[in-house]
This record gives structure tokens, sequence and C-alpha cells, in this order.
């Protein structure tokens, strides 16, 4: 069973939410708007590569 946890930054005031999921060889995300929507997989190493420039603020729009 894949487990989802809501991201600590994510609001209920309708913003930007994400859910992760720990799988095997593998992190899972998705919308949390829409839990039954499409999710992909990263792998762990993608997937902190992503979370580094997310906090570094790299993919912010200009």
């Amino acid at each position: 069973m894949i487990v989802w946890r809501k991201a600590s930054r994510s609001n209920t005031s309708g913003g930007n939410c994400v859910e992760v999921a720990q799988r095997p060889g593998s992190v899972g995300v998705r919308d949390s708007k829409d839990p039954n929507g499409p999710t992909f997989a990263l792998s762990q190493e993608t997937f902190r590569l992503l979370v580094r420039d997310v906090k570094a603020g790299d993919l912010d729009k200009p």
C-alpha cells in the first residue's frame, strides 16, 4: 500500500499543493487537489535534486 503525505509547505487555501509517497526505488508525486488524477514517479536522486532546486528558488517564475 502506498501512503501519500502532503508536502509541508502545502496549505488549505487552494494553492499549489503536492503529495509525495515513498515507492520501491522511487518517489511518487501527485496533485493533492486531484488524488485520483495522474501521478508520476521520480528516482530518489531526481527527487532530491528537485527538492534542492525548489528550496533554492531555482524554479520560481521570473
